[in-house]
């Protein structure tokens, strides 16, 4: 008991001086943060909000409508044997490859509150299916950072090959319990649930929109009064001390920290640099995700019971794995030759998109994977339906 209480007292202790610390900060440096505050709102106006928005209305549906069941008929073949996950969790899983941080992981935990899929399964989903985006990496971090949208291509395949490696590995998660059964004998559309489903959808993806929000402000200024403070570099000088072995230096350290942290602030930071070693810890940070994204998914986590442990350490084997393949393929191929300067020219664009047109090609996607997913489902009905008037006849 007194252990217990020494640790409450060390935590509120570090909670309490962490708290004086930013405080003070704000005062010593309210130019600077005022600066990060509006750069953190002019990403989230003109990138987050317009981009995960309809991805997190289309999911919502997607498992509120019962369609995720209706793939799972599908599916079932290709997730059962490779994941140990029914069939009904590829929505998650696909949506997760599409529409980028945190729509996969958001996707599995309703999965799993509708009672889809059992806990088991939930938790090696989250291990692989939050994923980024294609808009993110090609056109951010290939086009933006890099100037190539070959190394952008090269970025997302590892990213998604170290993804479906990470499913893999974890499908050995609790060997013991396997996918969950279908309850029902066959699903049917609730055509007279949709208003009200589609009413939960859309509040519900306006309130997890401005919470994604509010990590990222969080943390965009976080970052700043860091490294305007010194403490970055600091614990960078630290870092590089300890991975001295690896070759790793201060500005490297810092970049890894800052990657650790915020995804998008570390990629945005390797523009310099030996290209082996940008290309493997941008990959590394597009698997791992950052902390502010982490943040984002233990906040849909909730109450719900499943294991933190096992979504960190899934996203921690994803960056290795994505370091790893990025590296090897960088081994293999020369991408110092110009092999795609039209695709560079079409990605770069995507860097310098404005509200309206991040929100039209946003929403159009979305719709459109929603009306793959609904031809899908009518398929499967219909495959269904003419086999069991088969069977009667």
């Amino acid at each position: 008991m007194g252990k217990l209480v020494g640790k409450a007292q060390y935590r509120d202790i570090l909670l309490g001086a962490g708290l004086l610390w930013a405080t003070l900060a704000l005062i010593l440096w309210p130019e600077q943060a005022m600066e990060a505050m509006r750069d953190g709102i002019a990403l989230c106006g003109n990138v987050i909000l317009p981009s995960l928005f309809p991805f997190f209305v289309l999911s919502s549906l997607v498992v509120e409508l019962g369609m995720s069941q209706y793939l799972g008929r599908l599916l079932e073949p290709v997730m059962a044997p490779l994941f140990r996950v029914n069939g009904s969790c590829a929505t998650a899983l696909a949506l997760g490859f599409v529409g980028g941080y945190p729509v996969g992981a958001r996707t599995a935990i309703q999965i799993y509150e509708n009672g889809q899929c059992s806990r088991t399964e939930a938790e090696r989903m989250l291990a692989f299916c939050n994923n980024s985006g294609p808009a993110f990496i090609l056109g951010v971090v290939g086009a933006g950072v890099f100037g190539s949208g070959t190394v952008g291509l090269l970025l997302y395949l590892t990213h998604l090959l170290a993804s479906l490696l990470v499913g893999i590995l974890f499908r050995f998660y609790k060997p013991q319990e396997g996918p969950q059964t279908r309850r029902s004998r066959g699903p049917q559309f609730q055509a007279a649930s949709f208003p009200k489903a589609f009413t939960q959808s859309i509040v519900g993806a306006m309130q997890s929109t401005l919470n994604i929000c509010a990590f990222i402000l969080f943390f965009t200024v976080f970052l700043r009064i860091l490294a305007h403070a010194g403490i970055l570099k600091l614990l960078g000088g630290l870092l590089s001390a300890l991975l001295a072995p690896l070759g790793m230096d201060q500005t490297w350290a810092e970049r890894l920290l800052t990657g650790l942290v915020e995804v998008s602030s570390g990629v945005s930071s390797l523009t310099e640099g030996a290209m082996s070693g940008r290309l493997s810890m941008a990959a590394f940070m597009l698997g791992w995700a950052g902390v502010s994204v982490h943040c984002q998914v233990l906040a849909f986590l909730g109450d719900s019971g499943l294991s933190v442990r096992t979504y960190v350490a899934g996203k921690l084997l994803h960056g290795a794995l994505s370091a790893l393949l990025a590296n090897l393929i960088f081994r293999a191929l020369p991408l110092s030759s110009p092999v795609s300067v039209y695709l560079a020219e079409q990605t770069e664009t995507i860097a310098h998109l404005d509200f309206h047109q991040t929100l039209t090609i946003s929403a159009v996607a979305s719709w459109g994977v929603w009306l793959v997913f609904l031809a899908l489902a009518v398929w499967v009905v219909q495959k269904n339906s003419g086999k069991r008037r088969r069977s009667v006849v």
